[in-house]
Formats: structure tokens, sequence, C-alpha cells
């Protein structure tokens, strides 16, 4: 098993609205595509997010290589209670995952 940070070319994660974030995993190459895309349970990241598992939503794109995910935003986008204005943070709860 290896970390998905060191199996993919890139782990994004922004806003997808004020409401929403994405994180976007971009694998890079059809083969990797299936590996990460196969090892990654959805039950596993809704764990590390603290998502609601009735609202994450997952987006395999074979066509693109990436696996997306979008969730709704912990703390609305510019309230006070937001800690991540830009959602660039949320990536990194996922580098260390073994796939």
């Amino acid at each position: 098993m290896s970390r998905l940070a060191d199996t993919v070319t890139k782990i994004r994660s922004k806003n997808a609205g004020p409401f929403w974030l994405t994180i976007d995993i971009f694998c890079g190459s059809p083969e990797v595509f299936k590996r990460v895309s196969g090892a990654l349970k959805t039950e596993q990241i809704i764990s590390i997010l603290q998502a609601d598992a009735t609202l994450l939503k997952r987006f395999d794109i074979e066509d693109l290589n990436v696996v997306k995910f979008s969730v709704p935003r912990p703390q609305i986008q510019g309230t006070r209670l937001d800690r991540d204005m830009h959602g660039a943070s949320f990536a990194a709860l996922l580098s260390d995952l073994d796939v």
C-alpha cells in the first residue's frame, strides 16, 4: 500500500459556492485511476470529512482520470466560524489514505 498523495498527480480542494466544497483527485493515468477509484471507499471519505452520508456526492470521471467528492461546507463561507475561506485545506485530510 502507498499514500494517496504519493500515488496521484494532485489532490485539490476548493469552494463550489459558499455552501459546498469539492475535492478533486487527479490520477494522471487510467491505471492509477482504476486503482484509486477501487481503493477509495465512500464511507471512509464520509468519516474523514465528518460529512452527512446522504449529502456527500461522488463522481468517478474515467475520461479525465479524476475522482471527485462534493460535500456541504461545515461552515458557510465567510461567516465568523469559517476557518478556511477557500476550502483549500480539506485536500490534506485525504493525503495519507492508503491506496
